[in-house]
């Protein structure tokens, strides 16, 4: 398991969001390879069932397709995605070797057999709720300040939307 290495200047991570409609039978999962010093080297593309159960596999498929060794962590926006489509953010931590943390924006009083989400504020005085696996609660905060620039939305993680929400609209 590699560790988050935070000291290290322009550690490089994937992000990864989806974009789909509600008569859609696929997810547009879209990837973008960041480093923490906000510059863009990557992209990946995906489609999961909307409502199914493949996200995961999904992801590590895109994650293998990139061949990147420099990528030192996954975040991914959301834990449940498509109607019910759950992230297992341990399975992807066991495989890929990376810390992975799972980002929501709202309180939920339910977890959908995710576990526990972590509330964190972050250097901009909003709230994250987080999911970790292979990094600490303090690591996951400490790169999440680092790569926020504005408001909630992790820069990785709002460009990535934009460009899945884009593909989307383009009928990719």
């Amino acid at each position: 398991m590699r560790r988050l290495h935070l000291e290290k200047k322009g550690i490089r991570g994937l992000a990864i969001s989806e974009s789909f409609s509600q008569d859609s039978k696929k997810s547009i999962l879209s990837g973008i390879v960041m480093s923490t010093d906000l510059i863009i080297d990557g992209f990946v593309m995906g489609h999961s069932t909307v409502g199914g159960n493949d996200v995961t596999d999904t992801i590590l498929e895109m994650h293998k397709r990139l061949d990147r060794s420099d990528v030192s962590f996954i975040l991914t926006s959301g834990i449940v995605i498509s109607l019910h489509n759950k992230i297992d953010l341990k399975r992807i931590s066991e495989e890929t070797g990376l810390p992975v943390i799972g980002v929501t924006y709202e309180a939920s009083d339910y977890d959908l057999g995710t576990g526990p989400r972590e509330m964190i504020t972050l250097h901009t005085s909003h709230n994250l709720y987080i999911r970790n696996e292979g990094c600490t609660i303090l690591e996951a905060k400490q790169l999440l300040d680092k790569i926020t620039l504005q408001g909630s939305i992790p820069e990785p993680l709002r460009i990535s939307q934009l460009l899945a929400n884009t593909l989307l609209k383009a009928k990719f």
